[in-house]
């Protein structure tokens, strides 16, 4: 049964990264302000990943503005929380860093 278990939670977790995709960027709406080439209300992800080469912890300084918001980093309007939980905030942030 321990290893039923076990085998289960493991794919759960290897099902996680599969999730850092487009589909989760549109269930957590954040295509509603960012597209992967061109400005929105919010920076294109290729300005992102641009702006977090070479940034040492880009990812999870990232992921922390995805999860809590920022302001004043891309201009005046401020990027709201979401409501995203660490493990998509990361997912989120990793797959935002892939635009090149």
């Amino acid at each position: 049964m321990k290893k039923t278990i076990s085998a289960m939670l493991a794919g759960l977790l290897v099902a996680v990264p599969a999730m850092a995709s487009e589909d989760l960027a549109k269930a957590k709406n954040c295509l509603t302000c960012h597209a992967p080439e061109k400005k929105i209300v919010g920076p294109s992800y290729k300005d992102i990943t641009a702006k977090r080469a070479g940034e040492r912890g880009a990812e999870a300084a990232l992921a922390a503005k995805i999860k809590n918001g920022s302001k004043d980093e891309w201009g005046k309007v401020p990027m709201p929380p979401n409501a995203v939980s660490d493990a998509e905030a990361a997912t989120l942030a990793k797959w935002v860093l892939s635009f090149k």
